[in-house]
């Protein structure tokens, strides 16, 4: 008797476990493992009249040589200083005078600390100055991104909508986009040389993110591109912020899919859709064939065209805004 009360018990006991185990939420996903920085190699790409792209882990840098020193769009990750730097020394051996942040994002101002001690002045719009100074949340995660160092800040800033940056036998014009790819963007056309560098506001074959969170918004990504189709022209070499080299052509494209991502959209935000619904319906289906490289990159665009139009902005926070743009 003895012997089936315990192994009635057990029984019991092995039974009330797995009922247990089967009430308990399914594991969270593996978070993806860290970038190893030693395997990163920097692929060089001419464009032309003394301007280059660099591709490595991040956003996408174009190099521009004058002839006294280099202007640089953007500076990937900091522990890819030295490999960027020993990729630009094949190029020219002439000091990087100006570092421009075409947004605050991480994978394009992680090297500005490392460049301003090279001695680069660090340029940007000022939003991006104050997104770094102050730290950000993603709209999509919700994980938070610290306060970034001094020595890492934009030591010039501009608040208007261009900014020209000089140096003998260089000019980089550069313009502010409100409210695209965040509330800081910035394009830099290099006119004598054809070429575009327009951060994360287009990435070739792929959807972008729009940071919803921090100012971006679908239809300041679309006023960028009527200002790039505007711009350049068939022969114009357009650096994406991430992607290969692109061409008008593949600009005019990325304009029409964005489009049509909004104005699907707004037709569901009009009907009343939630977050969850909009995602369930899948309205980006057939754009996924060519944009969405894994189905997470098909929902994360969906979220962020939907926030775009749904999300109403407060009058404190429009007013916060403008104080900053001084």
């Amino acid at each position: 008797m003895i012997w089936i009360g315990r192994t009635a018990i057990a029984i019991t006991l092995l039974l009330a476990g797995s009922a247990f185990a089967q009430q308990q939420p399914p594991a969270a996903p593996a978070a993806p493992p860290p970038v190893d920085f030693s395997k990163v190699e920097i692929k060089t790409t001419d464009l032309g009249d003394n301007v280059y792209m660099l591709e490595g882990q991040g956003g996408n840098i174009t190099v521009a040589v004058g002839r006294t020193g280099i202007i640089m769009v953007d500076g990937q990750f900091a522990p890819l200083h030295d490999k960027i730097k020993a990729a630009i020394s094949t190029i020219s051996n002439l000091p990087i005078k100006y570092l421009i942040n075409t947004h605050y994002h991480g994978d394009h101002t992680g090297g500005n600390e490392a460049f301003a001690k090279d001695g680069a002045i660090i340029v940007a719009d000022v939003n991006v100055r104050n997104r770094l100074a102050e730290g950000t949340t993603n709209g999509l995660t919700g994980v938070k991104t610290p306060p970034a160092a001094a020595g890492a800040l934009p030591t010039k800033t501009y608040a208007g909508k261009m900014l020209k940056i000089r140096l003998p036998g260089r000019v980089a014009d550069l313009r502010h986009i409100a409210n695209a790819h965040t509330d800081g963007d910035t394009y830099v056309w290099f006119r004598t040389a054809n070429v575009l560098a327009t951060g994360d506001t287009f990435t070739n074959g792929r959807y972008p993110n729009i940071d919803f969170a921090n100012g971006g918004n679908i239809k300041g990504m679309i006023a960028a591109t009527n200002a790039y189709i505007k711009l350049t022209n068939a022969k114009s070499r357009i650096v994406p912020g991430h992607g290969p080299i692109a061409d008008r052509a593949a600009l005019i494209e990325y304009r029409t899919m964005l489009i049509t991502a909004r104005d699907r959209m707004a037709a569901l935000v009009k009907e009343g859709k939630s977050e969850d619904d909009v995602v369930a319906a899948k309205p980006f289906a057939d754009l996924d064939k060519k944009w969405a490289p894994t189905e997470l990159a098909s929902k994360n665009f969906i979220r962020v065209v939907y926030h775009s139009l749904a999300d109403k902005t407060d009058r404190k926070t429009v007013l916060k805004r403008m104080l900053r743009r001084g």
